[in-house]
């Protein structure tokens, strides 16, 4: 067998075995939940949503919050202009749930460029208990969901909690394909990284003790990093602390969007995780089943029964993870363009590998080493 071929081979091999990993991970057995007689552990929260403006379905998101089957929690949160349209809203809330701590807050000092975090700085002068579950603002959540993200804060361990999310396309095939990529490919990643260790945390949800954050200073070190979930996650477990992923599995809106806004919003994210992972994110060739199995089948014909093979491992990851873990309807209504988004996924990721610009809240920055921003001059 030549060198060429013997390349290509190891190459769908490796990708086969990765997505093989994904597909166990999301058929292993969950963690069994706690007893009937069990005593539940569920002390008072502190739920921290920084808010910009009024995302698709806003007030359904934030009212799963305040509707929350859950003992004593209040929900707070924090805007930078007074006349955001999200202010309305937000009072609109308190006044259908007058039983329960509804309060919105105006930033006002910034401790770096990240605008988010400079918010989460503002609520925690605010908040009132001793656990912290932070989520973004489109984040629809069940009714279960802070008993469920809490939970494994009883063990001591434990020094954050982050859980799972499923897209929900607003319209239009880039925020379709989107959905699919993150269902489908990073999802799973998600997983394959439990298994070997968690280090990070994902935005969608974030619940760590407040004693903890005020170790590694609050938020205020994180303002300057665009990933603050990435962050804060290696600033939990570099204190020692194992990070839990939750069984909860929330739901984010994916607005429509024209072509060229959804490629700038991707590639920030892409250019984003390189400099915080540079070897993990040059790692992810090998994830990106569709074009692997398109080279080999054009390069080496005779290669087609282990492609085949990749691919029929690339969907079932894709099923187990989408469908059956996720319970993405998504995943299932645009199954065949799993294709498709593997190319636009492989193209974003490509082109990531290159340059530090990347847009954000319609201002430029420059990623610097570690993931720190530095404004770009007009």
């Amino acid at each position: 067998m030549r060198l060429p071929e013997l390349v290509l081979l190891a190459l769908l091999a490796v990708c086969s075995l990765y997505h093989l990993a994904a597909l166990l991970a999301a058929l292993g057995r969950a963690r069994p939940r706690p007893g009937r007689n069990a005593r539940p552990f569920t002390p008072p929260v502190s739920v921290l949503k920084p808010v910009r403006g009024l995302d698709p379905d806003f007030y359904a998101a934030i009212r799963s919050h305040a509707a929350q089957d859950y003992p004593e929690f209040e929900l707070l949160f924090a805007v930078r202009d007074p006349a955001d349209p999200a202010v309305g809203a937000i009072r609109r809330l308190a006044a259908e749930f007058p039983q329960r701590r509804i309060d919105v807050f105006f930033t006002s000092r910034d401790y770096g460029a990240n605008a988010k975090v400079n918010s989460l700085e503002r609520l925690r002068a605010e908040c009132r208990y001793d656990i912290l579950v932070i989520n973004d603002s489109d984040i629809l959540a069940g009714p279960d969901y802070l008993r469920r993200v809490v939970a494994p804060l009883e063990k001591k361990e434990t020094g954050l909690v982050t859980c799972l999310y499923r897209g929900v396309p607003a319209g239009g095939l880039a925020s379709v394909l989107e959905g699919l990529w993150i269902s489908t490919d990073f999802q799973p990643g998600v997983l394959v990284a439990r298994a070997l260790g968690m280090r990070f945390a994902l935005g969608a949800t974030m619940a760590l003790r407040r004693a903890d954050l005020e170790q590694i200073g609050g938020f205020a070190p994180l303002a300057d990093y665009l990933a603050d979930d990435y962050q804060l996650g290696k600033a939990i477990t570099a204190r020692g602390f194992d990070i839990a992923l939750s069984d909860c599995v929330v739901e984010t809106m994916l607005p429509r969007q024209p072509w060229a806004e959804n490629w700038r919003h991707r590639l920030r994210w892409g250019r984003t995780l390189r400099v915080c992972r540079p070897a993990g994110y040059a790692g992810m060739a090998i994830t990106f089943a569709v074009p692997i199995v398109i080279a080999a089948v054009a390069l080496q014909p005779s290669l087609w029964p282990e492609a085949m093979l990749c691919l029929g491992l690339r969907a079932a990851a894709a099923i187990a993870v989408g469908c059956m873990k996720l319970r993405d309807r998504a995943v299932v209504r645009y199954f065949l363009l799993i294709p498709l988004a593997d190319l636009a996924s492989f193209a974003v990721w490509a082109a990531s590998l290159f340059g530090r610009r990347v847009v954000w809240r319609s201002q430029s920055f420059r990623l610097q080493r570690g993931g720190r921003l530095a404004k770009e001059s007009s």
